[in-house]
């Protein structure tokens, strides 16, 4: 039996955020009273929820989210379990060597913290578990395609050499963040699902992240042997 777990955040005006962020509101436009239909206006970051970054993120010359490989975040993934960490704990290099079977070029790896539990407190936007640069760092080296968090960055306190670590030209890491429920997965592996919107010449963009669980063998194949045509 297979499931399709949702694995995004709801959007709603006043969500909370990062403090330099952008405020979300979710405005109705138009009504059915006005001219029959209802039409909402959406003002948001790009990286509110659960959301991917794209190179260009960190790198004025870094890739745009158009221009992603959506590959990256589209079939086979590892889900680690770091529930035992707690508020402001690293996950380091040493716990990740627990993993290393998994960490291979290509790989896309989803990160199981709990840390989503504290939503919508605004809390969930300070200590956080988090990966420290030397782990990133080394999980780029191995060349994994994509890193997936249910927290809403990678590291808060060096957010900068973070995602430098990961989005650089020669990495080129999808990060997705802010995922939710992945308590509610039953299994190791699933397959994942999280595209982004094609906004034009920028740095990120909202998803909607699912995850097929269950017996996904039959399915590894048909996920992994596709090309992606973005030309149009």
């Amino acid at each position: 039996m297979l499931r399709l777990v949702d694995l995004s955040q709801d959007i709603f005006d006043g969500a909370p955020t990062f403090e330099p962020d952008p405020k979300t509101h979710i405005n109705a436009h138009l009504k059915i009273s006005d001219l029959n239909y209802n039409m909402t206006e959406i003002i948001m970051s790009a990286h509110y929820g659960t959301h991917l970054d794209a190179p260009f993120h960190f790198f004025d010359d870094g890739v745009t989210v158009e221009n992603l490989d959506v590959r990256k975040g589209f079939g086979l993934a590892h889900v680690l379990d770091f529930t035992h960490k707690k508020a402001g704990d690293p996950i380091t290099l040493e716990d990740m060597k627990v993993h290393a079977d998994k960490v291979t070029e290509g790989s896309r790896l989803i990160f199981n913290t709990g840390w989503d539990k504290i939503l919508p407190d605004p809390s969930y936007f300070g200590g956080q578990p988090y990966l420290t640069v030397e782990c990133s760092t080394w999980l780029a080296n191995q060349g994994v395609a994509c890193v997936a968090l249910d927290t809403p960055t990678t590291y808060p306190a060096e957010y900068t050499a973070s995602h430098h670590s990961l989005l650089n030209e020669k990495a080129q890491v999808l990060i997705i963040e802010g995922l939710r429920s992945l308590d509610r997965l039953q299994n190791a592996q699933v397959i994942l699902i999280a595209l982004p919107l094609r906004i034009r010449g920028r740095d990120g963009s909202p998803c909607r992240a699912m995850a097929i669980d269950g017996d996904i063998g039959p399915l590894i194949a048909l996920f992994e042997n596709v090309i992606y045509d973005n030309v149009y």
